[in-house]
């Protein structure tokens, strides 16, 4: 991959991982790239790593614009390791001697991450580096999403460097918003719901300090994806919208079956919801990641999950979606839950005590149906799909 100017002397010097499918129980369909951005000045900054695997692709990428000895220091703004994995490749390449600008918490973690004794000049918000004709402003960022996360702001060019935020898992030669369009923003929504979301009241927090700042931004270039140089409030107001757990009238049926009977238990109850208008989707656990049926909970108001019994317990992938969920923490939820059972029928009550631990607003105890749902079993599925629609549409 060459390098791609963004703008005069600043290149992004990233790398594409078209193999990966996998981020942590997220799935990536079309991959993820690993952005990493040059600045050249009076001195010569790279912002941020790659994964380790990429390194040398990382220098011969630099190499194609100066000579990676050139560069006088590195910022790391985040140091998981899908950014931080190739640091003692390049400080290697550039001089250990060279300064390694992060976070306070950053220093933390690169230090145990790695035993090199680099040069580490921690950094707190307001902290500035000149680069001559140009100053690059830090902003901490913490716990978005790591406790070591920060902004570099380029401050002539009102150019963000954001770190995970604002990203999205995507590999593609189509770098910038302009060129992929709206095709890039379920990409970006799905970033959000899989890794922000926990986040969501710091993202708020985030927004307005940026606001209160009067920090102008022409361009924002995440470490994973396109870079948003067009409309980068586009993102921006999305990510407001997300952090507000905003939902529209929109429900997801998520369930697993044994023998289908579950399975007509959620088509009887998706039905329901959909005779009164309300948009809904059924999502059969074993079709859909996890990471896909969380990017549609983001903005359903009622999340209705079924489950059969299985030795007294949950169906195993109910239980799995369960703990992914909640993990991400999902906020102003309609919660309810139902499920088949042959010989005992526990798993519509501990979905119920699950969704109340994650503070959903639990509808009326959903249907539990012994062995295959007749006539009038479907139809009283169909009875409480419509019940929770009214309920969404009231709220």
């Amino acid at each position: 991959m060459k390098p791609i100017k963004i703008a005069e002397n600043i290149y992004d010097v990233g790398v594409n991982d078209w193999n990966i499918s996998d981020f942590h129980g997220y799935s990536l369909k079309l991959g993820t790239s690993y952005n990493a951005y040059l600045i050249v000045d009076d001195k010569i900054a790279l912002i941020d790593a790659v994964k380790k695997d990429f390194a040398d692709q990382l220098i011969a990428n630099i190499s194609q614009v100066v000579d990676p000895h050139r560069i006088d220091f590195v910022v790391s703004n985040h140091t998981e390791m899908d950014h931080s994995g190739g640091l003692p490749r390049i400080m290697h390449r550039i001089g250990e001697n060279k300064p390694l600008y992060c976070s306070k918490m950053g220093f933390k973690n690169l230090s145990q991450h790695f035993t090199h004794k680099w040069n580490y000049q921690p950094v707190q918000s307001g902290d500035e580096v000149s680069l001559g004709k140009r100053t690059l402003t830090f902003l901490d960022t913490r716990m978005l999403h790591w406790p070591d996360s920060m902004f570099t702001y380029l401050k002539e060019d009102q150019i963000l460097f954001s770190s995970d935020a604002f990203g999205q898992h995507y590999a593609g030669f189509e770098k910038f918003d302009d060129v992929m369009g709206d095709a890039i923003m379920p990409h970006a929504k799905k970033y959000f719901a899989n890794i922000l979301n926990p986040y969501a009241p710091l993202v708020l927090k985030l927004h307005a300090q940026i606001v209160e700042m009067g920090l102008d931004i022409n361009m924002i270039c995440p470490d994973h994806g396109i870079i948003w140089r067009e409309n980068p409030s586009k993102i921006i107001d999305a990510y407001v919208r997300w952090a507000k757990q905003e939902s529209g009238q929109k429900a997801v049926v998520i369930y697993d079956t044994m023998w289908h009977s579950t399975e007509a238990m959620a088509n009887a109850i998706a039905a329901g919801i959909a005779a009164v208008g309300v948009n809904v989707r059924p999502m059969y656990i074993r079709n859909w990641h996890r990471s896909d049926i969380m990017t549609e909970v983001l903005d359903a108001k009622a999340v209705v999950i079924g489950s059969p019994t299985l030795n007294n317990g949950l169906f195993p992938t109910v239980s799995d979606f369960l703990t992914y969920m909640k993990g991400l923490k999902p906020l102003n939820k309609i919660g309810a839950a139902f499920g088949s059972y042959g010989w005992s029928g526990e798993a519509a009550k501990l979905i119920s005590s699950e969704l109340e631990a994650m503070k959903f607003d639990i509808f009326e105890a959903g249907p539990r149906i012994q062995y295959v749902p007749g006539d009038d079993s479907l139809a009283k599925c169909f009875e409480f799909g419509e019940s929770i629609g009214a309920k969404i549409i009231k709220s």
